[in-house]
């Protein structure tokens, strides 16, 4: 468990936090660039690390971001007119580039040069893989972006999900690996899985044990049970810091591992933004194993995954509300959509808990906690070593970067975010580590891989 300042120091993420400032050292994915689908298009509100700004594109098709508040009189620019490379306050008609440079003070005598003195506060934006990440740091020049493979190939897509949870509460359901056999599949039985198949693997043994690792940018789990004769089954899976975590879905090795971004929106809502190889990416994969025996499990494994993310994205439709972004068709409001009678039958990968999708499954737990948990009511076990390793991990991290003033390491090396997480299975004697180096680095092909064992799940 934490004490209660230690939790507080760990939630609380706005404008002079600890964990504020830290986490404002880095770029951070601020929305999806098809929300603001087109040069001029409509200015969008959003919210990140608790600071109300205003999103929009410039007729040239760069993205700004500026203060809510008009620097003239506090109008907010939401209402602004898009148009001729600026963002106009329809107050009294002041407006702004994307660097907050003050283009026109209409109000003014011409001969003024009041409009040479004000600048609206104006954070620097970059796109990429569909996404718009914002740096609101104090460096004059960023830093660059993490390298995260996800968001570097051809075809690279995001999608959003708004939850009503504070972010690492959510986090640490990515990074609990045990609850997989329980949540997901606890009304699924082994002998009903493919024989010599991941799921048969988890679902005979529900108690893995776990091996935790400090790495470069975060943590790294192994997560092991009895596997193949003589190996056992790892599900190995990452946290990075300050706020993202790649899961063991799919074959270690296999190709870009998808990441959840858990972006701090204010203390008690996230944006889940989530970065993955587009489906061009898939394809290519999929032709380059086509002559191979396993190909056909590939193609089931694939189906399934797209299937199982479009469902689970079932969405209301955007308000311009600061809180109306991606908000899920299931929530609190309705219980998650739970159907009592599907739980009773218990059957089915929906049976245990009779919601609908992984995710949705996800987000009902962690949301159920409430906004911000008081951890120093937890009770943790051995199947918690990852939370409490990235805990500390990064509660170290913010508070050694509060003291010294120095940067972390991690914003300077984005190439440290060049990972892959996943399932495989090793010899028992074998060292985790050593036997997974390479199939943990991101931008490597192993057409070796036996895709078989995914059983096409």
């Amino acid at each position: 468990m934490l004490r209660v300042e230690e939790n507080e120091l760990l939630c609380r993420v706005g404008p002079g936090t600890v964990m504020g400032n830290f986490m404002r050292q880095y770029w951070l994915p601020a929305m999806l660039s098809s929300e603001l689908p087109r040069p001029d298009a409509d200015p969008v509100r959003v919210l990140l690390l608790g600071e109300k700004l205003i999103a929009f594109r410039d007729s040239s098709g760069a993205v700004g971001l500026l203060q809510n508040h008009c620097p003239h009189r506090g109008a907010s620019l939401f209402f602004g007119r898009n148009e001729e490379q600026g963002l106009r306050c329809v107050y009294h008609g002041w407006k702004f580039s994307t660097d907050g440079t003050c283009l026109d003070m209409p109000n003014e005598p011409a001969e003024s040069d009041f409009r040479t003195k004000v600048k609206a506060q104006a954070y620097p934006t970059q796109e990429r893989g569909g996404v718009v990440w914002a740096y609101l740091g104090p460096r004059a020049t960023p830093p660059p972006l993490p390298e995260f493979e996800a968001n570097m190939v051809a075809g690279a897509q995001a999608v959003a999900t708004q939850m009503n949870a504070n972010y690492f509460q959510i986090l640490e359901g990515t990074i609990d690996t045990v609850h997989a056999g329980f949540l997901h599949r606890g009304a699924m039985r082994a002998e009903d899985q493919p024989p010599g198949t991941f799921a048969e693997y988890l679902l005979k043994h529900r108690q893995p044990r776990y091996a935790v690792v400090d790495t470069d940018a975060g943590t790294c789990y192994g997560a092991y049970r009895d596997g193949p004769p003589d190996q056992y089954y790892w599900r190995i899976a990452q946290f990075l810091m300050p706020f993202y975590a790649m899961a063991p879905g799919g074959l270690l090795g296999g190709g870009p591992s998808g990441v959840a971004c858990y972006v701090p929106m204010d203390d008690e809502h996230t944006l889940t933004i989530g970065l993955r190889a587009g489906l061009g990416r898939q394809q290519e994969m999929e032709r380059r194993t086509r002559d191979d025996s396993t190909s056909d499990a590939y193609r089931r494994f694939l189906a399934r995954r797209q299937a199982q993310a479009q469902s689970g994205r079932q969405l209301l439709p955007n308000t311009t509300d600061w809180y109306g972004r991606f908000r899920t068709v299931a929530n609190l409001d309705n219980d998650f959509l739970i159907d009592r009678e599907l739980q009773r039958l218990k059957e089915g990968p929906d049976g245990y808990t009779g919601i609908a999708t992984v995710q949705t499954q996800d987000q009902a737990m962690t949301n159920s906690m409430g906004p911000i948990y008081d951890r120093s009511q937890e009770h943790l076990g051995t199947s918690d070593a990852m939370i409490i390793r990235s805990r500390r991990r990064l509660l170290n991290a913010a508070t050694t970067f509060a003291e010294t003033g120095h940067p972390p390491l991690t914003v300077d090396h984005p190439e440290w975010y060049k990972l892959r997480s996943g399932s495989t299975v090793l010899p028992k004697d074998a060292d985790w580590i050593a036997a997974t180096e390479k199939l943990r680095e991101a931008f490597v092909e192993h057409p070796q891989l036996d895709w078989s064992l995914t059983g096409g799940a």
